[in-house]
């Protein structure tokens, strides 16, 4: 092995297993996100103009989890795989052998806040502009779980690149550790991005800006991302070299632009 290459620290995805209970990174992983997304929002709920209250994020903590846990699996299923659990029905509920969509999530969790906002007579586009926000938490420590699991692994890189890493099930060719690209770019730069215009951008008053925000910036994150990520070996390359993920992210941002460009002055 060349002596740039870093090797892959390989780290057992089960914390600790104690008779039948078993304690995986990536359950923690979701639990983190989950948790520090709850508390910046309620951080962000209890700040001067808020029209949602700290109250009412506790409240729609319940529904983001099962929008997120619900939506990211059946998404998986539907985007990604659909013909191998349509004859393995049982294993959709494996959740723990990985296996979660991003897109599918989102689209969970855009539910979740309609029905929540139409129960609690709340704008919808205030309660999504809050969860924009929070999302870069359960992003970042979704891609680090991926790179605990050795899973989700980049292209083969050139030689030159002194962080290429020979993973596990990734064969013996040095690659991008890509988990780590979106991490940084979905978690760490969406968030700084987010707060930048939150806090500087006057037009990120309007209802739906930063959701609009959102959209657009993780779905530039995740097309850059993914020309550094192997795609799926049962997909590959689809429309023009793109990957699944690079597909699904191009109405995102399309939507996204479409948010910031129709978001009006609160009247």
């Amino acid at each position: 092995m060349s002596p740039l290459i870093i090797p892959y620290p390989e780290i057992d995805p089960v914390l600790f297993a104690f008779g039948p209970i078993v304690i995986r990174w990536y359950a923690l992983a979701y639990i983190a996100g989950i948790v520090l997304g709850w508390r910046y929002s309620l951080r962000l709920a209890a700040a001067p103009g808020s029209r949602v209250t700290p109250q009412a994020m506790d409240d729609f903590l319940i529904w983001v989890t099962l929008g997120v846990v619900l939506g990211g699996r059946l998404g998986y299923v539907l985007f990604y795989k659909p013909g191998h659990y349509l004859f393995h029905p049982l294993e959709i509920f494996a959740v723990w052998q990985g296996g979660m969509s991003f897109h599918g999530g989102m689209v969970g969790v855009a539910l979740a806040i309609l029905l929540f906002s139409w129960k609690r007579g709340l704008d919808w586009r205030d309660v999504a502009d809050i969860a924009a926000r929070c999302t870069p938490f359960g992003l970042f420590f979704g891609r680090i779980a991926n790179f605990i699991n050795g899973e989700l692994w980049g292209r083969t890189a050139d030689a030159s690149v002194p962080w290429a890493m020979v993973f596990p099930t990734g064969g013996p060719a040095p690659r991008h550790p890509s988990q780590l690209y979106e991490a940084l770019l979905e978690g760490v730069v969406l968030f700084i991005v987010l707060w930048l215009v939150a806090n500087k951008v006057p037009a990120a008053k309007r209802p739906g800006f930063l959701t609009g925000t959102f959209l657009v910036g993780y779905g530039l994150a995740r097309i850059v991302a993914e020309f550094f990520r192997e795609p799926d070996a049962f997909l590959g390359y689809l429309v023009a070299g793109a990957t699944m993920g690079q597909l699904l992210s191009i109405p995102m941002v399309l939507v996204g632009l479409a948010f910031m460009w129709l978001a009006k002055p609160r009247s």
